[in-house]
């Protein structure tokens, strides 16, 4: 997430204390989730000032009403005295009457740690800040001071991108940089480490939250060291952070919600995996992940997210490119800086890639039209059935198979993606001048000519065909093949407790459950006159049939009982193996075209 923020130069310290708004925030009852909230703005110029809650949050597209976790508010004037508050909408808090200055009091509760939530307990405050302050628009250009007032008993200490004034309190320039800053108070370790850049040294702060041994940290951050170089390689260069330091807030405790948001200078990382528990090897792709976008998003920025509204969902047709590329970065840093091997690469790639491929929604949707359903997938919530399965292909998804093409497809050039990435860089990233979908076709248009650009742009970006992707890997010694002998249902089935098998997905148009007439939430309670094959996965009974066998199935749909056909086709899945693997040798061409891709020795 990336705003604008503006240094106030030559003027006076009491000028500069009369246009700060100032916030302290306490947790004495840690226990209960709840913290209590001041704020104090002075210097009002206007009858009527509307505090509000943010419905959006830096990193997200989807709306989150922070404001139902807000009670106790109270608002007075600068003699204490109780001013009158109106309640216009959902969303704020008007308060009248005020003598030029107002102070707000507040309890909120919190308990989801994400990226997007905060949580309150007696382990940790983890606040994102859109969650938890509310805001004064017509403040927005001033500066603010915040004092976390931490919990000594519990041996609290705060991490945050925000810079250090003194004690416990911090400051923003203003109500944008401030929002984008998320903080974690708790008894977490710290490591980093320097890098110099362009002649100029940095400082990557790896802040973590978690109940394992300083072992266990001092080997995972010799990881996330190397994928942070990793990436640094792809650009040529690092971010300039603001204050000169980019900070990790990483939580790893079962009281967690599985995340990883980005922001200007910091990341959230949450997990419930421990690293001895898996998150060694299985939580490393979000850091990967997350600090990829320290580039692409926070400063390769889509105009359509500028400026980001607080107040409305923001929708872009670009994610396909900032969250997608980030995407198809991500596992690939991995394996160039060593943390996984080539074959867990490639093989990883599979589902993603069957995903994609397989899915009926490319019939509707293009990756641009793909990426305007974010604020209806992007950690929504809805109450009424949707029908993703067939009609909805998450961007991050899309757009990290159409990243691999692409970055193959400029490989036969004798180009690589890389080197787009860093043009991209240098024309929108270090300038941060936003980007149009246009301005990213001639980026490619200047790198590897018109025609590739048309050809790329028109034929997968604007439509939703596909490239030749068997072509595209053969290129590095990766086989593309499917299992034509392997029988397919189409629809997810499980059993539901009383010996019957419950269909738990949409089925996916033209397959054979879909073809059948079966529907999301049918009962199956025989097959084939054996009853539901009960006690097994139902995916590990057809995997032991064969395709073309049919199945005579009786099913219960809102209480009446019904009866249809199945007859199994192939399962439409494809794997991504090393020809190695398959037998196959690989030319010289091949090992060295893949030894550039991955930049790993042959």
């Amino acid at each position: 997430m990336k705003f604008y923020f503006f240094l106030l130069l030559s003027v006076s310290t009491t000028i500069l204390s009369a246009q700060t708004n100032s916030y302290e925030i306490a947790f004495e009852n840690a226990v209960h989730h709840e913290a209590v909230i001041k704020g104090s703005f002075p210097k009002l110029k206007t009858d009527t000032v509307s505090f509000r809650m943010s419905r959006t949050s830096p990193g997200r597209y989807a709306l989150h009403e922070f404001a139902k976790n807000i009670y106790n508010f109270k608002a007075t004037d600068s003699k204490g005295k109780t001013l009158e508050v109106l309640r216009p909408d959902p969303y704020q808090w008007q308060v009248i009457g005020h003598d030029g200055s107002i102070t707000i009091n507040y309890t909120l509760f919190a308990n989801r740690g994400d990226g997007t939530y905060s949580q309150v307990d007696e382990t940790h405050a983890h606040l994102n800040i859109p969650a938890t302050f509310m805001y004064a628009p017509e403040l927005s250009e001033r500066k603010i001071k915040v004092d976390f007032k931490v919990r000594n008993d519990l041996g609290w200490k705060v991490a945050t991108q925000l810079p250090l004034v003194s004690g416990t309190t911090y400051s923003a320039t203003n109500l944008y940089y401030f929002m984008d800053s998320p903080t974690e108070i708790s008894n977490h370790s710290i490591r980093e480490f320097e890098v110099e850049d362009n002649g100029k040294e940095q400082k990557i702060r790896f802040v973590l939250h978690h109940n394992g041994t300083d072992e266990e940290l001092d080997a995972y951050f010799e990881n996330v060291k190397k994928t942070v170089l990793a990436q640094k390689d792809v650009y040529g260069e690092f971010s300039n952070f603001d204050y000169g330091t980019y900070t990790f807030l990483a939580c790893y405790i079962p009281n967690a919600s599985g995340d990883g948001m980005e922001h200007r200078n910091s990341t959230i990382l949450t997990s419930t995996r421990s690293l001895a528990e898996g998150g060694m090897e299985g939580n490393i792709g979000t850091v990967s992940h997350e600090f990829f976008h320290a580039w692409n998003v926070e400063r390769i920025r889509p105009k359509s997210l500028e400026p980001f509204n607080f107040e409305e969902a923001n929708m872009s047709g670009a994610l396909w490119f900032a969250e997608g590329f980030t995407s198809y970065y991500t596992n690939l840093i991995l394996c160039r800086a060593g943390v996984i091997s080539p074959e867990k690469y490639v093989e990883g790639i599979s589902g993603t890639f069957n995903y994609v491929w397989n899915s009926p929604a490319r019939q509707f949707f293009n990756p641009i039209e793909m990426s305007y359903q974010a604020p209806f997938v992007d950690a929504a919530t809805t109450v009424d059935p949707v029908n993703r399965e067939n009609t909805f292909i998450s961007y991050y998804s899309y757009g990290s198979i159409l990243g691999l093409a692409l970055d193959l497809s400029l490989r036969k050039e004798k180009l690589n993606l890389d080197d787009y990435m860093k043009l991209v860089w240098k024309k929108h990233g270090k300038t941060e001048k936003p980007y149009t979908v246009e301005n990213l076709q001639q980026s490619l248009a200047e790198y590897a000519g018109n025609d590739f650009a048309q050809g790329f742009f028109g034929n997968y970006i604007y439509k939703s065909e596909m490239p030749d992707y068997s072509s595209l890997l053969n290129s590095v010694g990766v086989t593309l093949k499917q299992n034509s002998e392997e029988p397919y249902f189409g629809a997810a089935v499980s059993l539901n407790g009383d010996g019957h098998g419950e269909i738990k997905s949409n089925p996916k148009m033209d397959a054979p459950a879909y073809i059948a007439g079966l529907d999301k939430g049918d009962i199956i309670t025989d097959i084939n006159g054996s009853g539901f094959p009960d006690g097994q996965q139902f995916s590990t009974y057809i995997e032991k049939l064969k395709v073309g066998d049919t199945l005579k199935i009786t099913f219960n749909r809102f209480g009446a009982v019904k009866k249809t056909t199945v007859i199994l086709k192939p399962n439409p899945d494809y794997s991504l193996t090393l020809m190695e693997k398959e037998d196959a040798k690989p030319s010289k061409k091949q090992l060295r075209q893949r030894t550039d891709w991955l930049k790993t020795t042959p």
